[in-house]
């Protein structure tokens, strides 16, 4: 809810012990998330590419801000709404990676465009459509801000996206005579790929993808319209588009966080490893004879991806965790005849999902020294929440 009383509720907590968390919370392990951004960086820098991780997983300011003080050129979001919200906290170097055609939306875009312009930022969006050419410039025509645009291309996702190849041709010759639209590049991204469990239907999905970049590539160049960047990829496959040599832009987001999901895959070798450091702390408030009962149901983390696990500290039982409704989970033994947790004993859970699962709490707190002794740190503000 945002509210003062809330802010200052969470701020109470700085230099308190784990234990003064109120249940359900949203938890990140500071030093986790610390090395995953550092490891990240590292890749990049090495790989010599662009880094502009998806703040579309944190939806915070602060954490977006540190990004760019670790290497990030800027970040990227899915929705205006995140961008203002970014933005409105000191974000100056945004990608809106979507497409946008409602005409109201597009008047905010350009308003964004103008603020950013006056304090030396940048604001980037995709489009993948002649008319979303047209919205755009009419919106960005009442300013006298550019717009950086990237043409989105269908590598395989089918989800957005102009066919590789012709279709971006016509696009930027679309783009390049408005005065206020300034052509970026290409935008390729194959969310799809980010979650195929092996590394080598992911190798296969971004070596499809790689071919449709460089057809359209290609086709760009020999029409006069080089791209002067290439941007695209996700957590699961970032290492396999900087292999290619044809991006040279990143954009991985979950990797700062992780999740249930990500775990499931294999692990491809020629990534950096990424630890988990986010988590739901949770309490149990209901013991019955073969199961127990904690407070963080659905509200508290997204399903899309299926349920959480149950993170086991150092002498804690093996749980499972199953649906209990919007503020309950079902914890059983792992294994039959295994323990189970006392009343009022905390269970931490890890999301299927981080994207939606952060997007569900207004506050995350930052804890160092681990999850089992760790101190609040940190209180951090969804600032994006909702939108």
């Amino acid at each position: 809810m945002n509210t003062a009383t809330e802010t200052a509720r969470f701020a109470g907590l700085i230099g308190q012990g784990v234990e003064a968390i109120e249940t359900p919370a949203l938890v990140v392990d500071a030093e986790a998330v610390n090395r995953n951004m550092q490891r990240m960086a590292e890749f990049a820098e090495k790989h010599r590419l662009r880094l502009r991780p998806h703040a579309k997983l944190h939806k915070s300011a602060d954490i977006a801000r540190l990004q760019m003080q670790a290497g990030a050129v800027g970040i990227c979001v899915q929705t205006v709404g995140e961008a203002e919200a970014l933005a409105a906290g000191g974000v100056n170097d945004i990608f809106i990676s979507n497409e946008v055609v409602c005409p109201r939306k597009l008047r905010r875009v350009a308003g964004l465009a103008q603020m950013l312009k006056g304090r030396g930022g940048r604001l980037a969006i995709a489009v993948d459509s002649s008319e979303g050419v047209d919205y755009l410039a009419q919106a960005m025509a009442l300013t006298s801000a550019v717009i950086d645009v990237f043409i989105e291309i269908n590598v395989g996702q089918n989800r957005c996206g102009v066919a590789p190849g012709a279709a971006a041709v016509a696009l930027v010759q679309r783009i390049v005579p408005r005065p206020t639209l300034r052509y970026a590049g290409l935008h390729a991204y194959h969310g799809g790929a980010q979650h195929l469990r092996s590394v080598a239907e992911r190798r296969a999905a971004i070596a499809e993808a790689a071919q449709h970049v460089a057809v359209t590539r290609d086709a760009l160049a020999e029409a006069g319209f080089a791209p002067p960047l290439i941007t695209g990829a996700g957590t699961g496959t970032f290492n396999l588009e900087a292999a290619s040599g044809l991006w040279g832009e990143i954009q991985p987001g979950s990797f700062l966080f992780m999740d249930a999901d990500y775990a499931r895959n294999e692990r491809d070798p020629a990534q950096p490893a990424f630890e988990q450091a986010l988590f739901i702390k949770s309490q149990v408030i209901s013991v019955a004879a073969d199961h127990v009962v904690c407070d963080a149901g659905h509200k508290s983390h997204a399903v899309d991806c299926g349920l959480p696990l149950v993170h086991a500290l150092p002498g804690q039982p093996d749980l499972t965790y199953a649906n209990g409704g919007d503020e309950h989970g079902i914890l059983r033994p792992a294994t039959p005849g295994g323990a189970l947790p006392a009343l009022g004993d905390t269970v931490w859970l890890i999301p299927g999902h981080c994207d939606p699962t952060v997007n569900l709490h207004d506050m995350m707190v930052a804890v160092r020294g681990g999850l089992a002794e760790g101190t609040v740190s940190a209180v951090v503000r969804v600032d994006a929440r909702g939108a």
